[in-house]
């Protein structure tokens, strides 16, 4: 039996208890070795589909299955992170209401943007994508997920301890939530709202979060259209040394 479980346990009703500082206590892992020719079978597969993901604005308004937003974030909850501190919370917005709220103080932090807050620079940029300051696609989506970083760890007793390389476990974490929806059959955006401090007030959270993301979820909408963009080929974005 794996030390990292007990009778009647499994990783889902084992909860997570801090570590810092305990000793180092190793496990067996041996994954079974897949043949490599359902390995190249795989990895072909698994390019061509996520060549297909596209970034959406725009929601139909069938409901999407929970249980797949849910997978989905299981899955982002398995990525690396630094020290294995999974410094990341999910907060799946149901409530109408507050998703309206969070629509109204995005957007007035968006128009001052492309008011002239972004800068030339950035606003020539976004041009090919064809954005602007209304964001349709918080109130539109069927499902919306707000995504913090826990810059500490913050205990029942107000202890708090660092937690390191924060924003590249997170961001893993995320791409990898992005993957298991589109494997999934969903459609996702990602929307950064800046600042984003409203967030954190708006949905409640503890002074150890920050909001790293808004991700609007759903089915393209019937009409939904796309930006005629070019994704970068293998050749511009590997070198072999």
């Amino acid at each position: 039996m794996s030390p990292e479980t007990t009778p009647g346990t499994t990783p889902e009703t084992k909860k997570w208890t801090p570590t810092h500082g305990e000793p180092y206590h190793p496990v067996a892992y041996r994954p079974e070795r897949m043949p490599r020719p359902e390995s190249l079978v795989r990895s072909a597969e698994l390019r061509a589909r996520m060549g297909e993901r596209r970034t959406v604005r725009h929601f139909s308004p069938d409901p999407v299955p929970e249980q797949v937003i849910r997978d989905a974030i299981a899955c982002a909850a398995t990525a690396p992170s630094g020290a294995h501190q999974q410094p990341w919370t999910f907060v799946l917005v149901k409530d109408p209401a507050i998703r309206q709220q969070i629509r109204a103080a995005a957007e007035q932090e968006e128009e001052l943007s492309y008011d002239g807050r972004l800068g030339d620079e950035w606003l020539a940029a976004l041009r090919p994508i064809g954005t602007d300051a209304v964001k349709t696609h918080l109130t539109d989506a069927p499902a919306l997920l707000v995504v913090f970083q826990q810059r500490y760890w913050l205990g029942p007793d107000g202890t708090k301890r660092k937690h390191y390389y924060v924003d590249e476990s997170v961001g893993i974490s995320v791409g990898m939530f992005l993957s298991a929806l589109h494997l999934s059959g969903l459609a996702a955006l990602i929307h950064t709202p800046s600042p984003m401090r409203f967030l954190g007030h708006v949905l409640n959270r503890p002074e150890n979060e920050k909001a790293f993301a808004v991700i609007p979820i759903g089915y393209p909408a019937d009409d939904c259209e796309v930006p005629d963009l070019l994704r970068k080929s293998l050749d511009q974005v590997l070198v072999e040394v």
